[in-house]
């Protein structure tokens, strides 16, 4: 084959680079997808970047860990910990890798392993992992914990971050106590209704109709009564 044909080969491939270049430009400039405002679902587990990174999560009520532990769902809850399992181990003993070993880790002091080299802080935030501070910890581990090395974006749902604190909670030689449940709080009295046996009236209230006048603290005036 002569350089006449070589020529042509190559003047046909680098005109059809040309040609895909020039459609490539084109089809940028009148197609050109704009960013939309807000990402269309977040994918846990991974460092959030951008300007909105630093920004902490909206406050959130700890649940009534004396009920919901008790429904927790064990299994569901190792299942989450896989999440973890790049940086941390779960069984007793075992060794630290790039976060340490998690063994106990409910009730128990921060920074609990000696051979790990924790972040300040952390060191500095002292006490014990306690149920609430786990659940608010693991749902944002840096803004729960400025400084921290744990680079985990956290777990936004509730129901896996209680069945992850269940499953954490068993994963020990003793299990942490669960608390007591939360007394449930009284309704509201409907307008109208009666007082409970032993509350005050409202201050600026009537008394009821042949009540003896109230005297300073509260008690009725007169000479009965003890002395």
């Amino acid at each position: 084959m002569d350089s006449f044909e070589w020529n042509k080969i190559a003047g046909a491939v680098l005109g059809t680079l040309i040609f895909v270049f020039i459609v490539k430009i084109g089809a940028e400039m009148f197609y050109h997808a704009e960013e939309p405002e807000k990402p269309g679902y977040v994918v846990e587990g991974v460092v959030e970047e951008g300007p909105g990174a630093a920004t902490g999560p909206v406050a959130e009520t700890p649940p009534d860990w004396g009920t919901v532990l008790a429904s927790a769902d064990v299994a569901a809850g190792k299942a989450v910990s896989s999440r973890c399992l790049q940086c941390h181990t779960f069984e007793k003993g075992g060794a630290n890798k790039i976060g340490p070993n998690i063994y106990g880790v409910v009730e128990h002091q921060k920074a609990m392993h000696d051979g790990y080299a924790y972040s300040a802080a952390l060191r500095n935030k002292g006490g014990t992992w306690t149920y609430d501070e786990l659940f608010a910890f693991l749902r944002s581990p840096g803004a729960f914990i400025p400084g921290t090395k744990m680079s985990f974006a956290g777990i936004r749902n509730q129901q896996d971050r209680i069945n992850l604190i269940a499953f954490l909670r068993q994963n020990a030689d003793t299990p942490a106590p669960i608390p007591a449940p939360k007394p449930a709080e009284a309704a509201p009295a409907e307008d109208g209704a009666a007082p409970a046996e032993g509350a005050k009236p409202a201050e600026g209230a009537a008394a009821p109709a042949g009540a003896a006048p109230a005297g300073p603290e509260g008690g009725a005036t007169g000479k009965s009564g003890t002395h």
